[in-house]
Order: structure tokens, then sequence, then C-alpha cells
């Protein structure tokens, strides 16, 4: 009884939620463009599929999910795990010792990236409107890389206790130099890649893994330096797309000079 009680709280939630969204729409339509609403029916059933889906999602991520991404996020970085003599070689913490870390924390961020709804829905539009030019793998493994590559960077950062706007700075700055040499088509797609990545599946797994991490370590704060993840992961998916669009280019104009 218990989880289907959350599920109703769930539930009731995800209206309130979808509530404000359905009044903007339907308001515009009846209130400003004063029209009638094509095939209401069909669209009033899409908000209770959106509704309910949304519910058993965010149901599903907190009895599963959730708790084993923060089961698995204390695990390995417990001390126990990453020192089986029981404290660090010369009682001073190395970045080497956290490989397995940076292993989880690259597949956690390339599958919960692959998983990830919103990143699915603008992949799908993004095939539709450049009429197939842009795949929905290619564009969803490019995210999905960049992600891995920026949480690993991220958890590597928490390790070593370098400032984060170091990172921050050099990422936006390769990225400010891709966006004058990258098509010009993949930009805007490629700097939505990186906002549609922080969604329901990924920050809370992510966030769960940087807390872990920072409260382990010796000389980390969980405040100061358990966030952060997230930022890497906005980024590195900017780089990662135009990157692939870049090699893109250049691997068909190899393919024509070679013909």
């Amino acid at each position: 009884m218990s989880g289907l009680s959350n599920f109703l709280i769930i539930l009731l939630e995800t209206v309130r939620d979808v509530l404000p969204i359905a009044v903007i729409i339907f308001g515009f339509q009846l209130f400003v463009i004063r029209r009638a609403i094509p095939q209401l029916k069909r669209v009033l059933l899409g908000f209770v599929y959106v509704i309910l889906g949304l519910a058993l999602f965010l149901q599903g991520l907190e009895q599963a999910l959730f708790p084993l991404g923060k089961l698995m996020a204390q695990q390995l970085t417990d001390p126990a795990f990453i020192y089986p003599g029981g404290e660090p070689v010369g009682g001073m913490v190395h970045w080497t010792d956290y490989k397995w870390v940076y292993l989880f924390a690259a597949a956690i961020g390339f599958a919960t990236t692959i998983a990830e709804p919103s990143l699915i829905a603008v992949a799908i539009k993004a095939n539709d409107v450049s009429g197939g030019t842009i795949t929905l793998w290619g564009l969803r493994i490019s995210v999905a890389v960049g992600v891995a590559i920026g949480i690993a960077l991220g958890t590597f950062r928490i390790v070593t206790g370098t400032p984060l706007h170091y990172y921050i700075i050099i990422g936006y700055i390769i990225v400010i130099i891709q966006t004058f040499y990258a098509p010009r088509m993949i930009v805007p797609l490629a700097y939505d890649s990186g906002g549609v990545t922080t969604s329901t599946v990924t920050v809370p797994l992510v966030a769960a893994l940087g807390l872990g991490l920072a409260a382990t370590i010796p000389g980390r704060s969980p405040l100061m330096d358990g966030f952060g993840l997230i930022a890497f992961a906005s980024l590195f998916p900017i780089i990662t797309v135009m990157g692939y669009a870049q090699l893109s280019v250049v691997s068909k104009k190899f393919s024509i000079n070679h013909q």
C-alpha cells in the first residue's frame, strides 16, 4: 500500500506541475488566438498519457535508480574499497587511487544520457527538421560521450581539489573557438544539447556521486567540492557535438578527395 500511496502522491504532484503548462497553452489558444483547439480529444488524451508516463517514470526512479546510484556512489568512494590496506599510501591521497570512480563516472554519465527523455525528444526533432542529416543515434551518442568525459573529469577535479573555474573557463574557450569553425547548422543544436542532459535521470545520480566522493576524501568539503559536476555535464556535450559535426565534414571531404 505504501508504494501505491507514494505513486498517488507523485501523480498528484505531476498533475500540479503539468497543469500550468496546460493552462498557458489552452489559455493562449482560446483567449489570444481565439480559435478552437483542433482534435481536442486527442490532445486531452495526450496530456493524460504525459501525466501518467511522468508519474510512472518518477516512481521508477525513486524506487530503483536513485537508491542504486546512491549505493554505488557510497561503495565506490568508501575508503575501505579504495584503500584495501586501510589508508592511503604514505598518508596522502593520489588521484590514481580513484580509477574505478572515474570509470564509473564516465559509464554512468554515458548511460544516463542515452536514457535521458529530453535528449531523445531533441534528437527526434533534430532528425526530422534536418531531413535525416542529423541522425538520432549520432546526436545521442555524441552528447553521451561528452557527458561521460565531463563527469569523469569532474570527479578528477574533486579528487585533486583543483578549482572548478579553471576547467569551466578553459572549456568555454574551446567552445568559443569551435563555434567559429563548426558547421553553422550544428552550433545552436550543440548549445541546446548541453542543457537537455541535466534533467531527471542524470542529475540525481551525478549529484549523489559528487557528494559521496567529496564526503569521503580527506580535506574535501561536500558543499564546496561536492557540487559542480552538473556544470561539466552541461559543458562537454557542446564540445563533443560540434566536434562530431567537424569530424563529419572532414571525413566527407576526405572521401571526396580520394574518389
